[in-house]
């Protein structure tokens, strides 16, 4: 499973707070006891998330979150070995929530606690095991591409505790395009699901958008955004219902464009770097175009590919515990002195 040994029966609470969702999550060993997440609603009216307004609802969560994780797993507090939280990189206002928690609940309960890269996470979400089933996970190495809200990244998987970006977005990441593209239609946010849902009712060849061609493995979506923009205007002018009229297909045409971009370097890295095992995770993963475009990939290439579950493809606490078991069977600790960080790489 991993390269090193993780106690079956070690206790671990995740702790996930990194941006809008507050999660508590217990793992036994590899296998998910519970995971529990609140999301908040409300950043919806404001097409985005308000920082201070996450740190706030956060503080309204987190107790309520773990006490009902902890329930869930039917366990007590004093069967808790350890505790793993998210450190960065996201908010520091929600960071600080729930860093803070994870510390204070480490002195009291007088157990070890380890800080979790929550890139790393999304990661190692492809590890986290349910009761009674053995789902198949990645050998190492191996290609994951991490595609998010606020990162694209193709990441070259060593270990669980050596992890090299080999490509990465140079301006906007692909779930921040959906995002974004989706708001100046009139969609809501968040706009990735609606994306999805209509583009399956669209032609994905009805428009052409730019596709920025950037050396190496890296991505750039920003073009793509200006020109999916600079189509609305135009045929805006000739039709205000010019929206309307093509949701479906301007959603399917743009989701296609972006899942080509993604691929097309995914593909290529594997390819030249010889890699037969190839994952995806991050909130866009949950995309039922881009996990098909995985299951083709397999089929097409021979490589074995791997697609979270759904409940492992948003922000959560299972994958930070996960990622938490491996640094503490690894020797990692965390100290009370730990700040969190807005920003880093993996």
């Amino acid at each position: 499973m991993v390269p090193f040994s993780i106690d079956p029966d070690k206790v671990i609470l995740g702790i996930e707070s990194s941006c809008d969702d507050t999660s508590a999550a217990v793992l036994r060993g590899q296998t998910l006891l519970s995971n529990v997440i609140a999301s908040q609603k409300v950043h919806e009216q404001y097409g985005g998330v308000v920082p201070e307004l996450a740190s706030r609802a956060h503080l309204q969560n987190v107790v309520p979150v773990i006490s009902e994780a902890i329930r869930q797993a039917g366990i007590s507090r004093k069967d808790i070995d350890v505790i793993a939280y998210t450190r960065g990189p996201g908010l520091l206002g929600s960071l600080l929530v729930g860093g803070t928690f994870a510390k204070g609940m480490s002195q009291a309960l007088d157990i070890p606690m380890v800080d979790v890269n929550h890139l790393q996470g999304h990661v190692m979400a492809h590890f986290v095991q349910q009761p009674g089933e053995e789902r198949p996970v990645p050998h190492f190495p191996f290609l994951c591409l991490l595609v998010s809200g606020g990162n694209s990244q193709i990441i070259l998987v060593h270990s669980p505790l050596d992890m090299e970006i080999i490509g990465k977005t140079i301006d906007d990441a692909a779930g921040e395009a959906f995002d974004k593209c989706a708001k100046v239609m009139g969609l809501g946010y968040p706009g990735g699901p609606v994306v999805d849902r209509l583009a399956k009712e669209g032609d994905p060849r009805a428009f052409h958008f730019a596709k920025p061609r950037i050396e190496g493995y890296d991505y750039s979506f920003s073009g793509l955004k200006t020109s999916f923009l600079y189509t609305l205007r135009d045929n805006l002018e000739k039709d205000p219902l010019f929206i309307e009229k093509n949701k479906e297909d301007l959603c399917a045409s743009l989701q296609e464009t972006v899942i080509e971009l993604l691929m097309e370097k995914l593909e290529r890295a594997a390819e030249d770097l010889n890699i037969d095992q190839v994952g995806v995770a991050g909130g866009v993963s949950a995309n039922s175009r881009l996990r098909q475009a995985f299951v083709d990939y397999g089929e097409r290439s021979g490589k074995a590919v791997f697609i979270p579950p759904f409940s492992y493809t948003t922000d959560n606490a299972a994958m930070i515990a996960m990622a938490g078991a491996c640094l503490y069977a690894a020797g990692r600790r965390s100290e009370m002195t730990d700040a969190p960080y807005s920003r880093i790489t993996i």
